[in-house]
């Protein structure tokens, strides 16, 4: 199970508006896609792909862009991907059966992983990333003075 590009991107530009969540200020994709490293253009899609799930809300006008649309200890990760991945098997690859006793045994083991995959990324929230982040920079600046 890998972290895919859209994924990651996803999650940095969430990061970004958590990280401004209490000032109430909307930020604009050109300022989340410089703090980040995120192609413009690509960022556009996922934030709108983030908006129809429920996660962002947009602003129009001058002072117009991205906000959170709940706090970020309410946002799991498992939200996130799920919005940008969608659902990974579907019920017609679920229901069908394998070819082989083999096939039966690798397919337990892999929906036991993707499970187990899900619960993690349902324990985690936004907030919870970004703490992760702030103390690693603590210690980073520890480390350097």
């Amino acid at each position: 199970m890998e972290l895919s590009c859209k994924s990651e991107y996803a999650l940095l530009a969430l990061l970004e508006l958590a990280d401004h969540y209490s000032e109430h200020e909307p930020l604009q994709i050109r300022q989340i896609a410089a703090e980040q490293s995120i192609p413009d253009r690509y960022l556009e899609q996922l934030l709108a792909t983030l908006r129809r799930s429920g996660l962002v809300r947009s602003q129009r006008g001058a002072r117009g862009g991205y906000i959170l649309a709940r706090e970020p200890w309410k946002i799991t990760l498992f939200e996130v991907v799920s919005s940008i991945e969608g659902t990974d098997m579907q019920p017609s690859e679920l229901d069908r059966e394998a070819k082989s006793l083999e096939g039966l045994v690798i397919r337990e083991v892999w929906h036991e992983a993707g499970r187990a995959a899900d619960a993690v990324l349902q324990k985690y929230t936004l907030q919870d990333l970004a703490e992760k982040r702030n103390s690693r920079q603590q210690l980073d600046l520890m480390y350097y003075i």
